[in-house]
């Protein structure tokens, strides 16, 4: 694309999903006190690449120029805020991909960013530490700053470095932009590895993005980020919990999300809330509780301008038809979604959904014509969404391969059931999903009557191996 007179933040390449003070002024350097020489420097040479435009715009042309070339970017104005202030020294290789292909021949150091080596190699992981209960009153010490984890990084243990708040127990920039990237480093964790490994972990933010809520910002802007951090942080914990079968603790992760939406009056929190809420309920068993929290989420996003977000939701809908056996009702919705889906991206689109396109559309319709016993148009869409899958996406593709090779079993294609299977087997190397594993597991049980096909003998021996 032509790039445009600006550039756009980059993903911050921070320690883990933890709410680390390590962007203050205070943490920045780990042999010095002084705030002239711990301060970020600012980077001008991005901000001069981001010219008239407003960050908004800038971001919205980062994501543009991000699906241009298939990656999974999320993009704000905060993150420009970010990157030109120098909190964020090196964006992680996605952002880097991105940049590049916006400004052609250009090196990260022109792009005004330190070089990866530098940035990488400075400090040792540092042991988690323990949360407060409260936001403490004292001034933040000067902490070492973590290597920063790349976005393909295996998960390690979320941290919250000691102690919160500002001088004077202050609530500002800093610990709001900290509960955002902890959202952010998760999503990016469960994308790549799946739920089981990570969700153990989540307990320690999520608790002091909420005891932040209590001590309180002074600045109504701050608070307001604070709520939202925390509301995206309780759903990204319950989506978690509901990908590893933990359903009652997901369910209350939603149901506190669900409360902090409707105590800010947040319509994009409450939306996003009730649309996992919905899938929660069909994976429950509850399919017509699932009904009503999709369409309680459409009411609360035509307050917004993002098709792509009602479309997902509509799929949410469908699923809940599908799962009660009406064919018509799941139909009428599945149009719906395929409709607003077709009306493209949107500058109003959440950043939460970076994994919805086309191959997360096509599973989505699977898994409705499987809970509808059309196992011939399973296959296909099933099929479709392994095909359509970004790489990025590694739980997405092992939950669209397993689904897939159980929807050929039941459609009468034992052989080619056994080749999915395998795929899929070889995938549980890198995600860790009870979700996906139970699946799997399911279709290893129903394939051993047809042992003497030499596909399904090749599965079960190698399932069986890994244990």
């Amino acid at each position: 694309m032509t790039p445009p007179p600006a550039s756009s933040p980059s993903q911050p390449s921070s320690p883990q999903p933890s709410l680390s003070r390590s962007s203050s002024p205070t943490s920045s350097s780990p042999t010095s006190s002084s705030p002239t020489s711990s301060s970020p420097r600012p980077n001008t040479a991005f901000r001069r690449l981001r010219g008239p435009l407003s960050p908004s715009e800038f971001a919205a042309a980062v994501r543009r120029a991000a699906r241009e070339i298939g990656e999974q970017v999320s993009c704000d104005a905060r993150y420009i805020g970010r990157v030109e202030s120098g909190a964020i020294r090196c964006p992680n290789y996605a952002y880097e991909r991105v940049f590049r292909h916006m400004f052609p021949g250009r090196t990260l150091t022109d792009l005004g960013f330190s070089p990866r080596e530098a940035v990488r190699g400075r400090q040792p992981w540092p042991a988690a530490q323990t949360v407060p209960a409260a936001a403490p009153k004292a001034a933040p010490k000067a902490a070492p700053e973590a290597a920063p984890a790349e976005e393909g990084d295996p998960p390690r243990p979320f941290l919250f470095q000691e102690p919160v708040g500002g001088p004077g127990g202050r609530i500002g920039e800093p610990e709001a932009a900290a509960v955002e990237e902890a959202v952010r480093r998760i999503r990016l964790l469960d994308d790549r590895h799946g739920a089981d490994s990570i969700y153990p972990h989540t307990a320690q933010p999520l608790n002091a993005a909420y005891a932040l809520l209590d001590a309180g910002a002074r600045r109504r802007s701050i608070a307001n980020r604070l709520y939202a951090g925390a509301g995206e942080l309780a759903i990204s914990v319950g989506w978690l919990a509901h990908d590893s079968g933990r359903f009652t603790d997901a369910r209350a992760h939603y149901a506190e999300a669900l409360a902090t939406a409707r105590v800010t009056g947040d319509p994009a929190l409450e939306a996003h809330a009730f649309c996992n809420a919905a899938f929660l309920a069909r994976d429950a068993g509850r399919p017509r509780e699932a009904v009503r929290a999709a369409q309680a989420a459409q009411r609360a996003a035509g307050r917004l301008a993002s098709p792509r977000l009602l479309s997902l939701i509509a799929l949410r809908e469908a699923g809940g038809w599908a799962w009660l056996t009406d064919r018509s009702g799941c139909e009428r919705a599945l149009l719906r979604a395929q409709a607003l889906f077709s009306r493209g991206p949107s500058d109003a689109d959440p950043e939460w959904m970076t994994f919805y396109g086309e191959a997360e559309l096509e599973g989505l319709e699977a898994q409705c014509w499987s809970a509808l016993g059309d196992w011939g148009r399973a296959v296909e869409h099933a099929r479709r969404a392994v095909a359509l899958q970004n790489p990025h996406f590694t739980r997405n593709i092992a939950l669209f391969t397993t689904e897939l090779a159980s929807d050929l079993l039941a459609d009468g294609a034992p052989d080619a059931a056994a080749v999915a299977a395998g795929r899929a087997l070889e995938l549980m190397d890198q995600v860790k999903s009870a979700r996906i594993r139970r699946m799997l597991d399911e279709t290893a049980r129903v394939l051993r009557p047809h042992g003497r096909n030499l596909a399904v003998a090749d599965f079960l021996a190698r399932y069986e191996a890994k244990g």
